[in-house]
């Protein structure tokens, strides 16, 4: 058989399989990727989960973190110039690279807004009107902070007025009858305009989560249980040791809603009215059984009711005839005027 006839035939004969790479070796690639990828990304989701418990503050941490600052812990170890010099004693924290983001959950068109705008700008005008802007602004996210972290309320106004009507409130001023004094037209615009901007979503990254804050010229007990991360013009800034002090913590919502509690308007004249520097005299204080008020300008017994008198009461002051009380008075006056004639008969001409 020719060469020819031998390769016609084995165009007819059975031939031998050719190799080919199988698909699953393509396929598999693919296959290793997503096992890696689920294989990471399993623990990544377990650690976020663990993230989110640390993060979420339970009742009982929280009343641990209040006893950081409540109580003894709010009393002042020093003031004036001894209160500087400890304050510079002690050692800023490490600096966080943490960034707060802006808080923007309160429409303006909202009725919200305008009475969260008012807390706000009270906060920033009573606390920080002679600061500089930075420090305004420091006060300003310092409240939006602790309205976002869950040891404090969950609304502006909440925050700004916590504790007002209690022995011990949160911002002074909301309790020292700082509030009854008209503010300064161009520093009350000032600090509006902040309170909007803080409002619309801008920060001040200098004081990151800080929650707290004081005058240079008082030393709190608690300056030593916080972390300490900046300094302002005349105020310190502090943030919470651990994670209730990263930004992370910062996750409560907005409760929806703002309300400034009703105030002890007069409790906050007397307070005022008992500094050197009253410009605001409390409501009269009625005294049982008379009509005469005690006044703060007499300086007088708390047990002294006299000083001041009603005359549109029918009320009248009166003093006992002394003709009829004392025998003794009637005798002087008897002798007196017989002094008075012999002194007439000595006088009269011709005499």
């Amino acid at each position: 058989m020719s060469s020819a006839e031998i390769l016609e035939l084995g165009d007819y004969l059975p031939q031998a399989p050719r190799w080919r790479m199988p698909r699953w070796i393509f396929v598999a690639p693919i296959v290793i990727a997503l096992a890696i990828a689920i294989g990471i990304a399993a623990p990544w989701q377990s650690t976020r989960g663990e993230a989110a418990v640390k993060v979420a503050l339970d009742k009982r941490e929280i009343a641990q973190l209040k006893t950081m600052t409540d109580g003894e812990q709010a009393a002042p170890l020093e003031e004036g110039d001894l209160a500087r010099l400890g304050n510079e004693k002690i050692p800023f924290a490490a600096a966080s690279s943490e960034v707060v983001p802006g808080f923007a959950g309160i429409a303006a068109d909202k009725p919200a807004y305008g009475t969260a705008l008012r807390c706000l700008t009270e906060a920033i005008y009573y606390e920080a009107a002679n600061e500089s802007v930075t420090g305004r602004k420091a006060v300003a996210q310092v409240v939006l902070n602790r309205m976002r972290h869950p040891a404090f309320p969950n609304s502006v106004c909440g925050v700004v007025y916590q504790g007002a009507n209690q022995k011990v409130c949160q911002f002074s001023f909301t309790c020292d009858g700082s509030l009854l004094r008209k503010p300064m037209a161009e520093k009350w615009a000032e600090a509006r305009a902040i309170a909007a901007q803080a409002l619309a979503g801008a920060t001040e990254p200098s004081v990151g989560s800080a929650t707290y804050y004081h005058a240079d010229y008082v030393l709190p007990r608690w300056a030593y249980t916080l972390l300490k991360t900046r300094k302002i013009g005349a105020h310190i800034f502090y943030r919470y040791p651990g994670t209730a002090g990263r930004v992370a913590i910062l996750n409560q919502q907005w409760s929806g809603g703002e309300h400034i509690p009703q105030i002890d308007w007069n409790r906050l004249r007397i307070e005022l009215a008992e500094r050197d520097d009253a410009d605001v005299q409390p409501e009269p204080e009625f005294v049982p059984g008379l009509t005469v008020t005690h006044d703060v300008k007499d300086r007088h017994a708390e047990a002294d009711v006299g000083g001041r008198l009603d005359t549109t009461k029918q009320w009248r002051l009166t003093i006992p005839d002394p003709v009829e009380a004392n025998s003794a008075y009637r005798a002087t006056v008897a002798g007196q005027s017989q002094q008075v004639a012999a002194n007439d008969v000595l006088d009269t001409p011709g005499t």
